[in-house]
């Protein structure tokens, strides 16, 4: 395949979706074009300088008038060896360009993937962190609110303890009180049951005498 300085200026590369920078494979095909079509220039080059040091030999062995008419169609045809050496510079120079500008866009993203995944794994430390921060804090919160619940269950606690303790103790001094009350009361009400029996027990006695003086 024959390549012109037209075509490598005009050669457009495919640009990836998933990363920046030309195709790689694509670049080395292209390269590896380039890199036949100098080696056939080159093996032109030398076989036009070869021919030019034959006609040259040839012409300073033979006499001079007969010598000077070949000799200008050989000049003329080291011509294009000139050309295509400009060819051949030119293509190197745009082969080597392409490939410092694929290796300096490769640096650059491998660069910018490490400065990003450092700023990834630093945002990832830090959130890691502050939740951490968020999880003690709170706690510690709790830690205290649970402290404070056990403050105020042992201060029932205690106050239930005592209220119930006087309430026991108030109501068997009611009881007590009640007890030595009642006792001298009973003992009245016997004495008087006793004061109020005995005239009847007279009253009976005295209608049994009067039944017994009529039955006789």
């Amino acid at each position: 395949m024959a390549l012109t300085p037209e075509e490598v200026v005009n050669k457009r590369f495919t640009i990836v979706k998933f990363r920046e920078g030309y195709d790689q494979d694509e670049v080395d095909d292209f390269l590896d074009e380039v890199v036949v079509e100098l080696r056939r220039i080159a093996t032109e080059n030398d076989e036009l300088k070869q021919r030019l040091e034959t006609a040259q030999t040839k012409s300073s062995e033979a006499m001079p008038p007969v010598q000077d008419f070949p000799v200008a169609p050989v000049i003329a045809a080291a011509i294009p060896s000139a050309a295509d050496a400009n060819n051949s510079h030119s293509l190197l120079e745009l082969a080597r360009k392409l490939h410092e500008e694929h290796v300096r866009e490769g640096l650059t993203k491998r660069d910018q993937l490490i400065r990003d995944g450092q700023e990834n794994a630093a945002r990832l430390v830090r959130d890691a962190e502050a939740t951490a921060r968020a999880i003690i804090g709170q706690l510690e919160l709790d830690r205290k609110a649970i402290e404070n619940t056990i403050d105020e269950l042992r201060i029932f606690e205690h106050d239930y303890r005592g209220r119930l303790r006087e309430y026991i103790e108030s109501q068997l001094t009611t009881l007590i009180r009640e007890e030595s009350f009642e006792q001298p009361l009973e003992a009245a009400a016997q004495i008087e049951l006793l004061a109020v029996s005995e005239p009847e027990l007279e009253e009976l006695e005295e209608e049994e005498d009067e039944k017994a003086s009529e039955r006789d």
